[in-house]
């Protein structure tokens, strides 16, 4: 199954007023302490934990089938939803959602550019309190494979110059000078692009303006197979989604190094 083209970007005030619309389901993926705190009317929590395994070494993994049909039952899924998603730290668990619609085959997203920071920043009201009881539905899901990158898949992309592999973590992580799992280092070959540096802290957390450019300058492009990560595949699901919104052919290996830097059979580099 091949990924849909049918996902978007929306701004704020864009949004504004056309939050309540039938067709639009709104998504905030926060802890349950910031929905209480602040979230746009309407908006439907999920929690980050929801949205992984958590099973350790790889906790960002995919969570099992079960999990996720008790999670889109319990959002009230249906086939023909539109969602808007939205986060407030500038995208990472926003597009993690987005990947875990992709992973269902759900046939497209709309990401709210810059989330609740966005939203605040233009003025518009915020509301406070408890999420709205929501009437459940019968979900029985199935899993697209296209978005999905396993070992096997970052193997054969080391030497495929047909391929690039995005690390969406920080230098000091790339370099091998942060320690997060036992082996320090990257994947061979993986181009180092933080995830940090895609959004623009000066413009309410939205994506930056010239990311097509620095995209290009880091080999990262449509002529390319693209392999995305970062430490459990929370910080890559920015990565994975602006690929998406560029249209760009791209996977999310979602085991991350977690998984990679906890094994001793797969190949590592560190930087002197």
């Amino acid at each position: 199954m091949s990924l849909s083209t049918h996902v978007a970007l929306i701004e704020a005030d864009a949004l504004e007023g056309r939050q309540d619309r039938d067709d639009l389901t709104l998504i905030q993926v926060t802890s349950r302490e910031t929905y209480l705190q602040a979230h746009i009317d309407g908006s439907i929590l999920v929690q980050p934990q929801e949205l992984v395994s958590g099973l350790p070494p790889a906790v960002g993994r995919l969570p099992d089938i079960a999990a996720l049909n008790a999670l889109f039952a319990r959002i009230g899924y249906k086939p023909s939803q539109k969602f808007v998603i939205y986060d407030d730290e500038g995208g990472g668990w926003a597009g993690r959602f987005a990947w875990t619609l992709d992973v269902i085959g759900h046939d497209g997203w709309i990401y709210l550019n810059g989330g609740l920071h966005a939203w605040h920043g233009q003025g518009l009201p915020l509301s406070q309190g408890a999420p709205s009881e929501i009437e459940p539905t019968s979900v029985n899901l199935t899993i697209n494979p296209a978005p999905i990158a396993e070992i096997s898949d970052v193997l054969d992309a080391i030497d495929d110059p047909n391929q690039v592999i995005w690390d969406a973590r920080s230098a000091e992580e790339y370099r091998g000078l942060k320690q997060a799992s036992r082996h320090l280092g990257h994947i061979p070959g993986a181009v180092n692009l933080d995830w940090l540096d895609v959004q623009d802290p000066a413009q309410n957390f939205r994506i930056i303006d010239h990311l097509t450019e620095l995209l290009t300058q880091k080999g990262i492009s449509d002529k390319k197979g693209i392999i995305t990560h970062c430490q459990t595949h929370h910080r890559s699901g920015l990565t994975y989604m602006l690929g998406r919104l560029l249209g760009l052919p791209i996977r999310a290996y979602h085991g991350s190094w977690s998984e990679w830097g906890n094994r001793d059979d797969v190949p590592i580099e560190r930087e002197s």
